[in-house]
């Protein structure tokens, strides 16, 4: 996975309007068609998307070409057209690839939104203006078209719908998905997170739009999705059976590095509100309601292993032996658990700290846990085992919450508002621009990119 970006988190939304006529002719849409061996459809594309752009878009705009390798007329074609329509250029690469020629040419433009369609132009081109204004306002971070939405009139054989909607399934099913269309080729971005967000974009083919969306959302980036009519290319040369295999490997790798914390997605969080007003309230908890829900999963496994390894260790010891035993393990694993999980606390750094502060808050849980047991000696004897299950359980639930307030307010403090980051990561100091990439002159119209990897 690749991690290189910058430390940093994301500036807050605002209008593109405000200062649309401030970037010295540079178009506010940069829409990209990705070509590869399309002599006969190309032309016919761009002259229809540059017409329809002309016609309805009241903003600047930008029509790139992105050959991916071609080895038939399709660069020729690109570069007439480049040459004859004002505001269409073209770029060659010399690899294939659907990922690698958005992340190349979304990475060089210089449009504050970057969008992108197939060149069948199977989608009404009607929904390409309500798919980039929430950007253009400041709304969202990324758009889509989804053909799956209620209101989408779309015409397509049955295995096609077939394998869209069981993909759909496998991705909800498997990585939590909430957006509708993965693999709409439909899209758009604001370009400043798309220099955050695709370098952490690993693949280069079909799944890149899929791992896009998925980041983003995992991130917290808003996602509008946008109902489109859209008619499927009879001609169309996608290999079903192999970009389905391909999108289950892609959907199992990011699905890995998602489990074991290897994304860093926290530089793609926006500031809480992006309201400049919003900036200045205090006390809010940041992502509290997020922490939550990885602490009652974490705790609720805890418990279980907690209990098994109580009931392991009541054959050959007392009950306060096999309590402080259960809970000193499951206690170390939960620590390491909510460090990485919860709190997103990456690296080694400061590890040995927070294990020994978990064990602090070990023994507050150790001393409720015990009381209770002890409680329950003194009351009744001889307890049966359902009832000293029952009475921990109880003081389980009591150390949990004592256990989390520990955990958020001393163990693992949230120290992002106060210019810090978590686990020792270093984070550029506050307002330091994040670096991007060189934007391409706005009067240039060929471009060539070789070896692009």
């Amino acid at each position: 996975m690749r991690t290189d970006t910058p430390w940093s988190t994301l500036p807050a939304r605002d209008h593109l309007l405000a200062r649309a006529g401030d970037a010295a002719g540079a178009p506010v849409l940069d829409v990209v068609v990705p070509v590869y061996n399309e002599e006969k459809d190309l032309e016919p594309c761009v002259l229809r998307l540059h017409d329809h752009l002309a016609r309805t878009f009241p903003y600047a705009f930008r029509i790139t070409v992105a050959d991916n390798a071609s080895t038939d007329r399709t660069p020729e074609v690109a570069r007439r057209l480049a040459r004859s329509l004002p505001g269409v250029r073209s770029f060659r690469l010399e690899e294939k690839g659907r990922g690698r020629a958005l992340r190349t040419v979304w990475s060089h433009s210089d449009a504050p939104v970057l969008a992108y369609m197939d060149v069948d132009l199977s989608t009404d081109l009607n929904a390409l203006l309500p798919l980039v204004a929430p950007l253009i306002s400041g709304h969202s971070d990324l758009a889509i078209g989804s053909r799956l939405a209620r209101s989408s009139r779309v015409v397509r054989g049955t295995k096609r719908e077939f394998i869209s909607r069981a993909y759909n399934i496998v991705l909800r099913s498997s990585l939590a998905a909430r957006f509708s269309d993965a693999q709409c080729g439909f899209k758009a971005i604001r370009r400043e997170v798309a220099q955050r967000l695709l370098p952490m974009v690993e693949d280069t083919g079909w799944f890149f739009d899929t791992e896009m969306l998925v980041l983003a959302e995992r991130a917290g980036l808003r996602i509008h999705e946008v109902p489109v009519d859209w008619v499927d290319d009879p001609d169309s040369t996608v290999h079903i059976v192999r970009t389905a295999t391909e999108d289950l490997k892609g959907v199992w790798r990011v699905g890995r590095a998602l489990a074991v914390g290897a994304l860093p997605l926290d530089r793609l969080a926006r500031p809480f509100g992006d309201d400049p007003r919003d900036r200045g309230i205090g006390g809010v908890p940041g992502g509290l309601a997020r922490q939550l829900v990885g602490f009652c999963v974490v705790g609720a496994l805890s418990t279980l292993v907690y209990l098994l390894l109580y009931s392991l260790f009541r054959l050959g010891a007392g009950p306060q032996i096999a309590n402080g035993g259960a809970l000193l393990v499951s206690a170390v694993a939960n620590t390491a658990a909510n460090r990485r999980l919860t709190f997103g606390v990456r690296g080694r750094g400061g590890a040995v700290r927070h294990q020994a502060q978990g064990l602090v808050v070990f023994a507050i849980g150790l001393a409720l846990t015990s009381g209770s047991l002890a409680a329950l000696g003194a009351a009744s004897g001889s307890p049966s085992h359902g009832t000293e299950l029952a009475v921990l359980i109880a003081a389980n639930l009591a150390a949990t919450v004592l256990r989390f307030l520990l955990f958020r307010a001393w163990v693992f403090p949230d120290r992002d508002r106060s210019g810090g980051g978590r686990g020792g990561d270093a984070a550029n100091p506050a307002g330091t621009p994040a670096p991007g990439p060189a934007a391409a002159p706005a009067d240039d119209t060929h471009h060539e990119l070789r070896n692009v990897r």
